[in-house]
């Protein structure tokens, strides 16, 4: 780490108040000695990294990091504040802060010298080293693991010292070790001189010392780590979680970090000898597959640094209760599971749904689109075709119009199912599918609809986990998973679906659907602007896609009313004001944006065009207070003057691309125009609001400025 710190690049009396202000202000060092091309762009790049997850840790410890395009070369930055900042740490604010800047597209060498600062970071002599030198020329060698800095005598920061002190006390027990056997060997032999008898006796201790090898075979557990940068989190969990291995008795614990470096792949024969697995990963694992049927414990990649010592006694307990969990997806990450231990119900509800939601919406995007092109083609009595086995003409366009619609309807057939088997999965993982799928189609055949699904899902997951508490003998564990659970939870599932809860969740969708189909006028004017607000909360998060499942069930069927179609209108045309917005901002008022904003603006038309409402994302990480209400604004204008206006829509998705699917597009089109333009005028007000008071603050104190700056450039 010989040139990513210098003593310039570190501040040992930090007095920033907050996260954004210590990345600044440690951000400001590296563009002076030119690591840094755009301090805006790189910040913005910063604060969407910290919307992903806080970066602080557990023992006074601020981790900012992320890749920027404004990053010329690998470089990390230092600060220590007296005071602490919050960067969200379970256990208080920070005061020691690390800024990792590393390249887009930065090397594999720089990116292994960075996650091994990572992994000091769980040293605490190397942190109280940090907290107590006194010289920025000291604290960046310490942090580069220069020698003259490692040897020095400050007991604080002489690491090697206690390192070799612990190596010579080694070497010294292994010598006594060596001895004391070498003794007691000589007195066994002058003891005993009949070579018959000492055979013999070699002979019978060697099945006991067989059998104390076998008792003494440690617990084996091997663990994946990986963050969305790859550079820190990643390697700090491996870290803690082989520190604990250690801490541990008879524990053995290999890790297999997946950095953005890549990663080294466990020995196959190391994987097939575990015991348990601990996944502490916030990114898919990679090749999950490998760790399939063993015990298994899901977690964050925070949860791998805070509580390894935890994460090891739960894989423990899993394996003495014979729980095997099935690693074959690849792409489950812990949203899709029950979260953390600490979650609350709440959290851990949310989580399911949104497992079940987004799974649902490729089907929903391929059914309603297919069924609207039939309708746009062969008009809206191609319900009432055919079926295509019976007859369908190649060189006749009504024929081609009923095949698309009945393909689209087949898609929309597997919309409830889908939603209520991966709600299952969210909370049970594989073995809840099966019951999921079949209380989801139930609930499509009776006609309760999407609200239906949701209860076939949770009650299909609630099922599966409640059989997998049960102790089974080992002899059963293995046909479990295919033939035990499916058969129960399904048998269970369907009997409170057909029997119990389905007649009056169908009673209570058919009753629901009978009030939106009576709205009409303010009802329907306020209900557009709430499905407006929620659209442009979250910006594709959970409440986002709350009120899309909610418009998409309504026209997921053969024939939805006038009602269902309005309100699906108003929802796509509040989501696609966000990114809208924000990129006519940055064309009208460019100054106001880093230049990531400016382009992320141009990408921003096309996204919002197309109904993606993640693309304000960029824009909401890097400002939330304003960015939110002003989307938020626009987007409930948008939906009352949709509602107002009578729009309607048979597509689920689509954007301006499906406009000749629209009912009245001209007011459609216009009421999108009008909520774009009070997002971006509220967005520039408030934010040129910033840029005043910014300007105000500096001109109050350019003095202070400028004698705090002469010592640094004497």
């Amino acid at each position: 780490m010989s040139e990513m710190i210098t003593a310039d690049l570190v501040d040992l009396d930090l007095s920033a108040d907050t996260k954004e202000a210590a990345a600044r202000a440690l951000a400001e060092r590296m563009v002076a000695k030119g690591r840094v091309t755009d301090l805006d762009g790189f910040l913005a790049d910063v604060a969407a990294r910290e919307a992903q997850m806080p970066t602080g840790l557990d023992g006074g410890i601020g981790i900012p990091h992320c890749r920027s395009e404004h990053v010329t070369e690998p470089t990390l930055a230092f600060g220590r504040s007296a005071a602490g900042i919050d960067f969200g740490a379970p256990d208080g604010p920070a005061d020691l802060i690390f800024l990792i800047a590393a390249p887009a597209g930065a090397d594999d060498a720089h990116l292994t010298i960075l996650s091994s600062l990572a992994r000091q970071l769980m040293n605490t002599e190397f942190t109280s080293a940090l907290r107590a030198v006194d010289d920025t020329e000291r604290a960046a060698a310490l942090i580069r693991g220069d020698d003259d800095a490692q040897g020095s005598e400050d007991p604080a920061v002489s690491t090697d010292s206690a390192d070799s002190a612990n190596a010579a006390d080694s070497t010294d027990s292994t010598d006594s070790a060596a001895a004391s056997a070498g003794t007691a060997s000589a007195d066994a032999a002058a003891g005993n001189t009949d070579d018959e008898g000492d055979a013999s006796a070699g002979e019978s201790t060697a099945p006991v010392a067989a059998a104390s090898a076998e008792e003494a075979r440690p617990f084996r557990i091997v663990a994946v780590t990986s963050c969305p940068t790859g550079i820190a989190h990643t390697y700090m969990a491996a870290e803690a979680l082989e520190n604990a291995g250690r801490d541990t008795d008879g524990v053995e614990v290999v890790v297999e970090p997946q950095g953005s470096a890549g990663f080294s792949r466990l020995d196959p024969a190391v994987i097939a000898a575990a015991d348990g697995v601990i996944f502490a990963h916030d990114v898919p694992v990679r090749e999950k597959e490998r760790f399939a049927g063993k015990p298994t414990v899901d977690v964050g990649v925070k949860a791998g640094i805070n509580r390894p010592a935890e994460l090891i006694a739960e894989v423990r307990g899993k394996a003495e209760r014979g729980e095997v969990t099935s690693a074959a997806g690849a792409g489950s990450t812990p949203v899709e599971r029950a979260g953390e231990p600490g979650d609350g119900y709440g959290t851990k509800l949310r989580k399911w749904l949104m497992t079940g939601v987004s799974y649902m919406v490729p089907f929903v995007a391929a059914g309603g689109l297919l069924i609207a092109l039939g309708f746009a083609i062969g008009g809206y009595q191609i319900n009432e075709a055919k079926p295509v086995t019976e007859h369908f003409l190649w060189g006749q366009l009504d024929s081609w119009a009923a095949l698309l619609f009945q393909i689209g309807g087949v898609a929309f057939g597997f919309l409830i199912p889908v939603l209520a088997g991966y709600i299952a999965y969210g909370m049970a993982d594989r073995p809840g599918l099966v019951p999921g799928f079949v209380g989801g189609m139930i609930a499509s055949n009776i006609a309760a609809g999407f609200l239906g699904g949701l209860v076939a899902g949770l009650l299909a997951g609630a099922v599966v986990l409640a059989i997998q508490r049960i102790k089974i003998p080992p002899v059963l564990r293995g046909i479990m998973p295919v033939v035990v659970i499916p058969l129960i939870s399904s048998m269970i599932v369907g009997f409170l679906m057909f029997v119990v809860v389905g007649k009056p969740i169908a009673e209570a969708q058919k009753a629901m659907t009978d009030w939106l189909s009576g709205l009409s006028g303010t009802n329907a004017v306020l209900l557009g602007i709430l499905l407006g607000l929620m659209m442009c909360f979250d910006l594709g998060g959970p409440v986002n896609k709350v009120a899309y499942a909610f418009a998409t069930g309504g026209i997921a069927v053969q024939d939805p009313s006038d009602s269902a179609m309005k309100i699906m209108a108003a929802v796509m045309a509040a989501g696609m004001v966000p990114p809208l917005g924000m990129a006519l901002a940055t064309t009208i008022r460019k100054k106001l944006f880093t230049t990531a904003e400016r382009e992320n603006g141009k990408a921003a038309w096309v996204l919002g065009a197309s109904f993606i409402s993640e693309g304000a994302i960029p824009f909401a990480a890097a400002d939330p207070l304003r960015v939110i209400p002003a989307s938020m604004a626009g987007g409930a204008v948008t939906g009352a003057l949709t509602m107002a206006f009578g729009s309607t829509l048979r597509a689920p998705h689509g954007g301006i691309w499906v406009t000749f699917l629209i009912g009245k597009p001209f007011l459609y089109l216009l009421a999108i125009a009008i909520g774009t333009a009070v997002t971006a005028g509220l967005v520039i007000v408030l934010k040129g609001m910033r840029k005043t008071q910014a300007g105000a603050v500096a001109e109050e104190a350019p003095t202070a400025t400028a004698e705090t700056k002469q010592p640094v450039a004497a």
